[in-house]
């Protein structure tokens, strides 16, 4: 089969793109390897929602018109508003079609899947920034159960018994908490993803980012983009500690501990049923609760001082310094632990990719989304030009961008 354009990935940002290569008038074809539309929401756990409001769904071509703009939509909603937005834009999608492997011959791009060879003159990777699980190499007994929070779904799927969260970022947390609210005698080790209010000065925080990313460059406080990241690892920084379960809230670690879970640091070794953490606890909650102060509302301040915002005053309450008691080794089986579940996030998997694109984080070298190879484009990854890129708010920026350039290489 040949195809001008070929999209691999049918989640937001390959459907986005499509959006897009439609209004160009460029032949196209999306293939996914899932067997229905909605993306890897899916593969979240039963009780998640949205962390950003329902207002930051601006899909092109289907921003959020709904009644509940302020509030944060729950897992099949979002699974359901992607997939029919594939057939509000007439995407020509294929499913159950993944590819294998992605080469070049003769000029063009080739597209290896199990049902056959699909040559293309562009190819835009748009796989998702999630693909694959990250799993720590640690040897636990095996009676202990063990899993990735994309396989978990529900407290009570999970063996009678205690809880070892390994991971503070956005899942981490929600789920310690959810389990906490279950009943089940919690146990975390703490990373370092910033704490961050839910609201502040008067606003859901999501609110300020999309608005400083929208407007800030028009009253001279622009958005970040990637060049002004300290190095190319900060691509891979967790995002700020929020839920959207419940209204939406923000997950204070020391108030859960206040209120039964047990907080480590970071785990080091895990050996059969003994597992040792690190001794910093307290520098790690530190680190942890300053975060939000050091990045994100300076540039929140500036925005609101910039665009003349009649915005209240910052009312959080005073930060807390109590750090809790804590150990540096655990017996799984002495303190009835017989689940760990792994919160250490996801790394990505383009070893199907048989080009020189790659830099030594496993990452597509490019510019906003155009890579060095002729043709080959990657949109939907963390931080692909700012913050939002791999969100419902940022994808169809970055996705208009590189059909815009596969538009002008077409007329040169």
């Amino acid at each position: 089969m040949n195809i001008d354009t070929l999209v691999i990935g049918a989640g937001q940002a390959g459907l986005a793109t499509s959006y897009w290569l439609t209004r160009a008038g460029i032949e196209h074809l999306v293939v996914d390897r899932r067997d229905r539309l909605g993306g890897s929401w899916p593969d979240r756990w039963d009780s998640f929602h949205l962390v950003a409001p329902n207002f930051t769904i601006l899909l092109p071509g289907k921003p959020y018109r709904g009644q509940a703009p302020d509030a944060f939509m729950p897992r099949d909603d979002i699974a359901r508003y992607v997939a029919d937005y594939a057939g509000d834009i007439a995407a020509p999608v294929r499913l159950n079609t993944a590819v294998r492997r992605l080469g070049a011959a003769n000029g063009h791009l080739e597209a290896h899947t199990d049902g056959g060879t699909i040559e293309a003159r562009n190819v835009v990777l748009a796989t998702g920034p999630y693909p694959r699980p990250k799993i720590p190499a640690h040897r636990l007994a095996k009676h202990i159960h063990r899993l990735h929070t994309q396989d978990y779904r529900r407290p009570e799927d999970l063996p009678d018994g205690g809880v070892l969260v390994v991971g503070t970022g956005q899942s981490g947390g929600q789920l310690a908490e959810e389990l906490h609210l279950a009943g089940r005698d919690v146990h975390v080790a703490v990373s370092v993803c910033p704490k961050a209010p839910r609201r502040y000065r008067g606003r859901d925080i999501v609110w300020w980012l999309l608005q400083t990313f929208l407007n800030g460059a028009e009253v001279g406080v622009p958005f970040p983009t990637v060049a002004d990241l300290p190095t190319p690892a900060a691509r891979f920084a967790c995002d700020p500690l929020i839920s959207g379960t419940g209204g939406g809230h923000d997950i204070d670690l020391r108030g859960l501990a206040r209120a039964g879970v047990k907080l480590y640091g970071h785990l080091d070794e895990a050996h059969g049923t003994t597992v040792r953490f690190s001794a910093d606890l307290d520098e790690r909650l530190t680190q942890v609760d300053t975060g939000f102060d050091q990045e994100l509302k300076p540039l929140f301040d500036a925005y609101i001082a910039a665009a003349k915002i009649d915005a209240p005053p910052d009312d959080r309450p005073p930060p807390d310094s109590w750090t809790p008691p804590t150990r540096t080794e655990l017996d799984l089986d002495e303190e009835g632990i017989t689940t760990v579940l792994w919160a250490t996030g996801y790394q990505l998997d383009f070893g199907w990719l048989d080009l020189p694109v790659l830099d030594e984080w496993g990452y597509p070298r490019h510019q906003r989304g155009v890579t060095g190879h002729p043709g080959l484009y990657a949109i939907g990854l963390r931080w692909l030009h700012s913050e939002p890129s791999s969100v419902l708010a940022g994808v169809g920026a970055d996705a208009e961008h590189v059909v815009r350039h596969i538009v002008d290489i077409r007329r040169t």
